[in-house]
């Protein structure tokens, strides 16, 4: 890309205001103000010219920082680090519905703007060098950088900006069309590398321009000469710009992602000390038992231990031992991610709460705890667990002034009392007064038992409960669950069925109840329409309960509307405790460290930042000490 002049680049400020230009045109002839009219009325008022963008704080690393705080900046380049997963995959597109996306399917795609790990709703640029708004936020303008550029070294233009983001307009997921529809108004393209983003009047002006620099880019040229779609499944990715490009690939088995060694980013200050690695492997395994067998063979190097029975009683075998496997546990400092039994609420028998609390509270979170995972977890209580913008005790006067303006949409108690907790348990699998609790509140709501010993409504129609599930892993912890509800008299099974089936049916809503993530996070804004709101019960794939109500409505309003930290934290809590009170999920569980496994030849910075553990993004591969395993014969 040819390098424009330093004076037609706006100069990199740190959240600097750029003086009114009005100023100096003051005396001139007419005629040259007539020439720049528009020009004038697009810089009326002040703008603010910067390389990162925080709405409610100021960035931590200013313009001319070295490398992110958490990263060894001369971590060496080299070696593999392999990692596994489970199920199958026939494409490399990660945005179509059609068919199951490999691991790290995006991994090539970057977008204008990138997040840190140490810093909660600040955005730095990446591909772009600048960015430019007004007060208002009415706008912003990108301006690209002069280096950036894709896999096959062709140059990032505003072009494949705006391509970028018409195409995921008119072939991406309609939920995702529809929450950027209301947000991004449209994208101009004003010269080869600057691109301007205007929004719509209505949105939220916290979302604007954090959604316009989430935009990822792929390549206009590409996708013409390659007559590819958006929504198309293809075992080929698109032309992006990021740290790896795909090398190999054996179907449901493998796929290896190989370091681009022309890396456009690579000596950027915020690229510094990341990328370490040459290659990625990731091997594809039936069953988890199937992969920890291959780890302890050396088969892949690198596990995040998601079984607590394993993490408790598997870690015994001769390469631990030896010292070839270290195993650890690294602080997480996250909000839970809401992990949790999510109803389908778009099913009739689950519209009503009395049956949903009956159902929640036949899992026993205490006894599962004790005897399956082996002390190792804590109960997510909610949707913003072990963060500030957890819901606690009664409700604060900050979310009483949210919650007061809608008592009359909110479920019983949540102005008055303390906020719902999941029902704690006896140290029996089947917890007799629970039994009772539940069984009287489906006596309630018309499910009577049967001489049969199942619960039926007047119509006639069995209550019936299918856990829909791929993972061999969940079926201890579902069994007793479905033994506890048959108890019930509740007709309950747990259906395994495998990824293609389980993706094709959860995409189709085609469930009673699934396991998923749904946590609030940090700072959230339009997304929690997409997640919560009721525009998307009905078709977004993110909005897994079908939740359609009023009052999580009016909140989510006030969350994206609210203009300082202050505001949003209570709204969001007042969100979390209204949600808790209408029993939607049964939370499972989460711990706050990250437990791992993995070959000793991988290093990583002695201070791990909060946010991410980053084992893909600035862990680092030790030559000596691989050789050294190679030469003991602890790998493959």
């Amino acid at each position: 890309m040819p390098m424009r002049p330093e004076t037609d680049r706006p100069r990199a400020q740190s959240a600097t205001r750029a003086e009114n230009p009005a100023a100096r045109f003051l005396l001139w002839p007419l005629s040259a103000l007539v020439l720049v009219l528009s020009a004038l009325s697009a810089l009326a008022q002040d703008t603010t010219t910067s390389h990162a963008f925080s709405y409610f704080g100021t960035p931590k690393y200013d313009a001319d920082f070295a490398n992110l705080d958490y990263v060894n900046p001369d971590a060496p380049k080299g070696g593999e680090i392999a990692i596994w997963t489970m199920g199958t995959f026939d494409s490399f597109n990660p945005y179509t519905r059609k068919g199951v996306a490999g691991a790290l399917a995006s991994i090539n795609i970057e977008r204008i703007m990138t997040e840190t790990a140490d810093e909660i709703g600040v955005s730095y640029c990446l591909l772009c060098e600048t960015l430019e708004y007004p007060e208002d936020h009415s706008w912003v303008i990108f301006t690209l950088r002069p280096e950036a550029a894709f896999a096959d070294g062709s140059p990032v233009t505003a072009e494949d900006v705006a391509f970028t983001h018409d195409l995921f307009m008119e072939q991406g997921l309609p939920s995702f069309r529809e929450g950027v529809a209301r947000i991004i108004a449209g994208v101009e393209v004003l010269d080869e590398s600057r691109v301007k983003f205007t929004f719509t009047e209505d949105s939220p002006k916290r979302d604007r321009i954090s959604q316009a620099g989430a935009s990822p880019v792929m390549s206009k040229a590409w996708y013409e000469e390659n007559g590819a779609r958006l929504d198309e499944s293809r075992l080929e990715m698109a032309l992006g710009t990021g740290a790896y490009m795909l090398d190999r690939y054996d179907i449901n088995q493998r796929i290896v992602y190989r370091r681009n060694p022309d890396y456009w980013a690579a000596d950027l200050p915020i690229m510094r000390g990341r990328n370490n690695f040459d290659t990625i492997r990731v091997e594809y395994f039936a069953d988890s038992d199937a992969a920890f067998e291959a780890f302890k063979a050396g088969a892949y190097t690198f596990r995040i231990e998601n079984s607590s029975k394993q993490w408790a009683t598997g870690y015994d075998f001769d390469a631990l031992e030896a010292g070839h496997v270290i195993k650890a546990e690294l602080p997480d400092g996250t909000q839970a991610s809401g992990q949790a039994f999510v109803f389908n609420l778009r099913r009739d028998k689950f519209k009503d709460v009395r049956v949903r609390e009956a159902i929640s509270r036949m899992f026993n979170f205490e006894w599962s705890n004790e005897t399956l995972f082996y002390g190792l977890y804590e109960r997510i209580t909610g949707f913003a667990t072990n963060s500030y913008n957890e819901a606690t005790g009664l409700p604060s006067p900050e979310e009483l002034a949210v919650l007061e303006p809608i008592a009359d949409l909110l479920p019983e108690g949540v102005l008055t009392d303390e906020v719902y907790m999941p029902p704690v348990s006896g140290n029996r699998q089947l917890d007799r007064g629970q039994l009772r609790i539940a069984s009287a509140l489906l006596d309630e709501a018309g499910w009577a038992v049967g001489d049969d010993g199942i619960r039926r409504n007047a119509a006639g129609e069995t209550l019936s409960v299918e856990f829909l599930e791929y993972s061999p892993a969940f079926d201890r912890v579902v069994q007793p669950f479905v033994a506890n509800l048959e108890a019930l008299g509740v007709a309950a099974t747990l259906n395994r069925v495998d990824n293609a089936q389980y993706v094709e049916r959860t995409r189709n809503m085609d469930f009673d109840i699934i396991t998923d993530h749904l946590a609030l996070g940090y700072e959230p804004g339009s997304g929690l329409e997409q997640k919560f709101g009721s525009k998307e019960a009905n078709n977004s794939v993110f909005n897994t309960p079908g939740l359609a109500d009023p009052a999580v409505d009016a909140l989510i309003d006030v969350i994206r509307n609210a203009e300082t930290r202050e505001e949003m934290v209570p709204a969001v809590q007042a969100l979390d405790r209204v949600m808790r009170a209408m029993k939607i999920v049964t939370p499972q569980w989460y711990k706050d460290v990250h437990t791992v496994a993995y070959f000793n030849m991988f290093e990583h910075p002695e201070n791990l930042p909060p946010y991410d553990l980053g084992y893909l993004d600035f862990w680092w591969f030790d030559a000596d000490k691989h050789a050294a395993l190679k030469q003991a014969g602890a790998l493959r």
